[in-house]
């Protein structure tokens, strides 16, 4: 919105030039100089330029400058109101140069009982100064603190500002205020209470904060009003607990078993969590008497780690039971203050909000800005304005409300859950409030804030906050109503302490929560051989038809016609079936089966090193072509989005996708292996330890580029070892695949196992066109996933001295090394996957070569890669390793040197 300063500084004659230009056609002029236009009454008593002006009261021709610059003031305060606004209810804000006073728009008292015309703007029609200024103090500096001057869409600017300047200032019902009071009641008192029972104890409490609960009640609230079936909150751990009881609806029989340390955990799957890091689901009634399904998800201490997770679980939930309608599904993220303003998540989060691939219809993100972080102050915490600042960058509008103003906040959250209804946009809520402990019940705050906390403990608290309010209003019956929700709540919680049951809320399961109850917990026994996943030879044969056909009309680059005429002579010619097209037929065949396969990364379309080609453009019209859309009529569906540049955030959208969808192969392929490091919090508090601390299994994929080609340290390995490291209790699979035929098996038996894992592929880059990868058809259609392949070279196994096992493209090196010396005393066996390790297997080829030396070959350095990891984990076999040396970077940067080390490798194997 802009604020006209050229205009004031104008001869009054080209203003009344910019009108007749309006006259003769609006379109000229600037739209927000359009709208001043249109809104005045003018007296048109000539043609003539210089006779056309806004009547007045007085009946004299209005002052065109001094109406402007009360215009210029009211979209001041649109503007910049929000640096005034008294947001914050613990101390006086910093003065931010708002520069909106009278002063700065010409004015002084004198013009205050001036009439104008402006008025009609904000829906006062002419009237005085002073209720103009009255009145925009009331809209835009009092709790809260709007801020969109960056928004462009003028739909959006004109919904908002309807809803500042008019709907905002209606008084709520009685019932709502009674509903805001319970919901305080029942925050405050929880709080209370455990820190009275469980005094000391770590519970991240939500105290000076309470006000959230019943800002999210009223988000659910206006939710199901509006569409929404299924909120999804993602939030760290403060005010967890509290969330958990009054607005998930918890027990608090379970929730004090937990702190009592008399609760069961199901230690069956997992180690189990701290209270704090747990999810929950249930299907509260609302205050307006509609059912509604709410999740909470399971989140690490890793700060907004959770938010990705949250919306790649929405996204799934949309597509799997609201045929991909966004306005059914609502993501609410609950922020800190420091987090949301520090953690570069959020940023990468925010920049999916609009991608086709990742958008959720828009994300409530609702901010406990309790103005501090573990004890580092907001001023050494950012240098923005706001901790939310960051919403500029997609338009997303702010409401900064002041957490003590109960009723301003529920407005606030009203309207804010309307506005994501109504334009399926991001919109935040930044409710200024404070926390009465230290960063847990543990710490003394007084260490740091001393002067801060002395305010806080002298600070009542929002429920008494309200009630007082509600007394200095007129509700007689607030201090009574208080004083019984207060004695009623103390009995009750007195009551659950003392074993008195509650009862669950009902709760009715989901289709996809119907799929996942038909899985089981992985076992040792599932693992000792994979299952049958091969197809038949007819619906091999059609289709790999249909994804080598092209529609009529559709031209190709001549790159790609003929990169699929080879394909398919190789098919015809020889029955064979090259890596790119082994891993397409596996997602065809299993959308054939009506399962959906997604898949996200960078570049993914066409693939980092130009082998898959899954979608194709029309070089004439740039149009886009599917591949596996057109498989079958009742086909799952195939989604394949390029992402943004981002590892963290693309990752733990898809981790949040395979978690509510187990009838869905999700994947995430990184450009270079090497980069999945940028999403390292995502695979060591979510893909490694999910399932043994929150109980929660997933199937979501990896497909990890990796090998040592003479590409350097950056392009090399994708860190084998850090995964293997993490690798236990059943945990993941990790596998190093040579061949196209196991590939596809693998990534069908991601589907076919009655139960999710991980899936860590370590997949190569140069060897995508290398024949040693290709496959013959019967390998497609017999069997499944091998664990172990052996040297099929070898003829008579007694004649065997040693054994070379390895992983991954150091194969292919190596049998060329053994076929061309004709080394028959030598078996080159590959290990296809390293995690579960494949005992059984071993074991039978290790009494197959009972006179050999066995040997592990790998390509990277002695302290990565599988060598570590087979050391500690493979006793029954005694094994040499033969690699690089150490290093502390992962490869050299110069080709000569990478030559000669691989040189090294290949040799030492065949000479030791």
């Amino acid at each position: 919105m802009k604020d006209f300063s050229y205009i004031t500084s104008q001869h009054p004659q080209f203003i009344e030039n910019q009108y007749n230009d309006f006259v003769a056609n609006p379109g000229s002029v600037d739209p927000e100089l359009r709208k001043f236009f249109e809104g005045f009454d003018f007296a048109m008593s000539s043609r003539n330029a210089g006779k056309t002006a806004p009547a007045s009261n007085n009946g004299s021709s209005a002052d065109w400058k001094r109406e402007i610059m009360a215009y210029r003031m009211i979209l001041g305060y649109r503007n910049k109101g929000h640096l005034l606004a008294r947001t914050n209810p613990i101390r006086d804000r910093i003065n931010r140069g708002a520069n909106i006073e009278l002063s700065f728009y010409g004015f002084s008292e004198a013009d205050l009982e001036t009439t104008f015309q402006a008025g009609q703007f904000i829906g006062l029609g002419a009237t005085s100064l002073r209720n103009i200024y009255n009145h925009l103090e009331k809209c835009y500096a009092n709790h809260v603190g709007w801020e969109f001057k960056y928004i462009s869409d003028q739909k959006k600017v004109d919904w908002l500002t309807n809803e500042i300047e008019i709907a905002f200032h209606r008084e709520l019902p009685t019932p709502q205020k009674r509903r805001i009071l319970e919901k305080l009641n029942q925050a405050v008192l929880f709080e209370k209470f455990l820190h009275t029972k469980y005094i000391g104890q770590k519970r991240f409490s939500l105290e000076g904060g309470e006000t959230s609960i019943a800002a999210l009640d009223q988000i659910i609230t206006t939710a199901a009003d509006h569409g929404v079936d299924e909120v999804v909150i993602g939030m760290a751990h403060r005010g967890r607990l509290n969330v958990l009881a009054n607005i998930m609806g918890k027990t608090y029989e379970q929730i004090f078993s937990e702190f009592e340390g008399t609760a069961i955990p199901d230690t069956t799957m997992g180690s189990g969590d701290v209270k704090y890091h747990l999810g929950f689901g249930s299907q509260p009634t609302t205050a307006n008497g509609k059912t509604i399904n709410l999740k909470l998800a399971p989140n690490p201490s890793h700060l907004e780690a959770v938010n990705p997770v949250v919306e790649g679980f929405c996204r799934a939930k949309a597509d799997a039971v609201y045929n991909s309608q966004y306005d059914h599904v609502l993501p609410i993220l609950i922020h800190g203050d420091a987090s949301i303003a520090g953690q570069g998540i959020v940023y990468e989060v925010l920049q999916m909000s609009k991608l086709d691939g990742y958008e959720t219809g828009g994300t409530i993100h609702f901010v406990i800005n309790n103005q501090i972080g573990f004890t580092t102050d907001f001023t050494d915490a950012r240098s923005s304005d706001y901790c939310t600042s960051l919403a500029a960058a997609v338009q997303a509008p702010v409401f900064h409300v002041n957490g003590d103003d109960a009723e301003a906040v529920v407005k606030a959250v009203d309207i804010a859950t309307r506005y994501r209804q109504e334009f399926n946009c991001d919109v935040f809520v930044d409710m200024v409030c404070y926390r009465r402990h230290g960063h847990n019940e543990g710490d003394d705050p007084k260490f740091t804030q001393p002067g801060l906390y002395a305010k806080i403990d002298k600070h009542p608290n929002p429920r008494e906050v309200y009630t007082q309010y509600l007394l200095q209003t007129g509700d007689t019956e607030a201090q009574a109503l208080a004083k019984d929700m207060e004695k009623k709540f103390w009995n009750d919680l007195q009551e659950r302490l003392d074993n008195i049951k509650q009862n669950p809320l009902p709760y009715t399961y989901q289709k996809p929560e119907e799929w996942w109850r038909e899985l089981h917990k992985a076992t040792e026994a599932d693992f000792e051989q994979s299952p049958e996943t091969a197809i038949s030879r007819e619906l091999l044969q059609s289709l790999f038809t249909k994804i080598m056909n092209l529609p009529e009309g559709f031209k190709a680059i001549k790159k790609v016609e003929k990169l699929l005429a080879d394909k398919t002579k190789l098919f015809d010619t020889e029955q064979k079936i090259d890596w790119a097209t082994g891993e397409l037929l596996a997602y065809a065949s299993i959308c054939q089966q009506g399962y959906d396969v997604r898949m996200s990364g960078q570049d993914v379309r066409r693939g980092t090193f130009s082998h898959r080609h899954a979608v194709l453009r029309d070089e004439q019209t740039d149009a886009y072509y599917n591949r596996l859309e057109h498989i079958s009529d009742n086909q799952g569906k195939f989604r394949i989005y390029n992402s943004l540049l981002s590892e963290y955030a693309v990752l733990g959208f898809e981790y949040g996708y395979a978690m509510a969808n187990p009838h869905a192969l999700v994947l995430w392929e990184a450009q270079f292996g090497d980069f999945v490091n940028g999403a390292q919090t995502m695979i060591d508090q979510f893909i490694s330890g999910a399932e043994q601390k929150w109980h929660r299994m997933n199937g979501v994929t990896l497909l990890l580029p990796h090998g040592y080609e003479g590409q350097g340290p950056e392009h090399s390995s994708a860190r084998m070892e850090r995964f293997l490291q993490a690798c236990a209790e059943y945990n993941m699979v990790v596998t190093n695949i040579t061949t196209a035929a196991n590939l596809f098996h693998a990534l069908r038996r991601q589907i076919t196992w009655s139960f999710r894992k991980p899936l860590v592929n370590f997949s190569p880059k140069a060897n995508l066109r290398y024949p040693g990868t290709y496959s013959h058809v019967d390998a497609f259609t017999q069997g499944g996933f091998q664990e172990v392949i052996d040297d099929a070279f070898i003829s008579n196994a007694t004649d065997v001295k040693k054994v070379l096992f390895c992983s991954g493209k150091i194969y292919f090196e190596l049998l060329e090394k053994q076929q061309a010396e004709g080394r028959n005393d030598v078996a080159v066996v590959r290990l296809e996957q390293i995690y579960p390790l494949p005992h059984k297997q071993l074991d039978a080829l290790h009494k197959k070569y009972k006179n050999a030396t066995w040997y592990w070959v790998q390509e990277e350095p002695m302290n990565m890669g599988a060598a570590s990891f087979l050391k500690m984990n493979l006793h029954h076999i005694n094994f040499g390793i033969i690699s690089r040396k150490a290093s502390a970077a992962t490869a050299t940067g110069y080709g000569k040197v990478h030559a000669k080390e691989q040189s090294e490798i290949i040799e030492k194997a065949f000479s030791i």
